[in-house]
């Protein structure tokens, strides 16, 4: 890298970092005093978020790195970090040579944590190492370990999702009411917003009360009723919803008739 920015006493080298949330946003940075577009992105420029220092190694432990800020940028707003809107995004940063457009990454990782404390914020930014801390081998449960219509499960999405409309909303409580046939079925599904403040995000659908699905996070004062949702139906990831339901036990990624770790404290009893 040092040969391609730092070869003259002085260099027009700018760092850059972009943000792959999960809603399908993608939002460019630099600490330019102007924006730059390249690589098909315009970054913008952000004085007062600060990416940083890089360190990367030979070995297995996490390249961690920070990206530090104010809350003053209008893509980064206090509403969409307690909106979970970057949870789980992917962040990718380098250098660009703002003259020429030559741009290289130097890390890329996901955000695991985000901190805020008055008018700015914290993001902790885990490596795609991370990974390795993972135990790679499935431990055996009578559940099935398969995400539903993901990989293992065999199951076409598209055959599993309906377009609905919000007939009723208790932001204060995270329940909505829809006009879809069945409720009963989305539990445990998700729930997609497709209009409103929330567009892009996805909840969980923890479950069904009464005609009330109750989701796992909060709502803005902006989801009302006539807003479009796509709901994906869910699976209780049992043997039992897997056969009769779905007709899916040949991808029933579980172990239903393992006898438990209860048989260890099973004795016999004189009768």
């Amino acid at each position: 890298m040092s040969g391609a920015y730092f070869a003259a006493e002085l260099d027009t080298v700018a760092t850059w970092w972009r943000v792959y949330r999960r809603d399908g946003v993608t939002l460019g940075f630099t600490t330019h005093d102007r924006d730059l577009r390249f690589g098909g992105v315009l970054h913008r420029a952000s004085p007062g978020i600060v990416p940083s220092a890089i360190r990367r190694t030979i070995g297995f432990e996490d390249d961690d790195s920070e990206v530090e800020g104010g809350l003053t940028h209008e893509d980064i707003g206090e509403d969409d970090l307690l909106a979970g809107r970057f949870d789980g995004a992917c962040v990718e940063t380098g250098v660009v040579n703002w003259e020429t457009g030559k741009h290289t990454a130097l890390h890329s990782g996901m955000i695991a944590s985000i901190s805020q404390e008055g008018g700015s914020f914290s993001a902790q930014i885990h490596s795609a190492k991370a990974l390795l801390g993972t135990d790679p081998v499935p431990l055996t449960g009578p559940t099935c370990r398969a995400r539903f219509c993901g990989p293992g499960c065999g199951l076409n999405a598209a055959g599993h999702e309906t377009l609905a409309k919000i007939s009723a909303v208790d932001p204060e409580t995270g329940r909505v009411q829809v006009d879809a046939a069945e409720p009963a079925l989305f539990a445990h599904g998700t729930l997609r917003f497709l209009d409103g403040s929330q567009t892009g995000l996805v909840m969980q659908i923890l479950g069904l009360e009464g005609q009330d699905l109750l989701l796992d996070s909060g709502l803005h004062e902006g989801v009302e009723p006539g807003l479009r949702v796509r709901l994906r139906q869910g699976c209780d990831r049992t043997i039992a919803t897997c056969a009769a339901r779905f007709a899916n036990a040949i991808n029933f990624r579980g172990e239903p008739h393992l006898p438990g770790n209860d048989m260890l404290a099973q004795y016999p009893v004189a009768r």
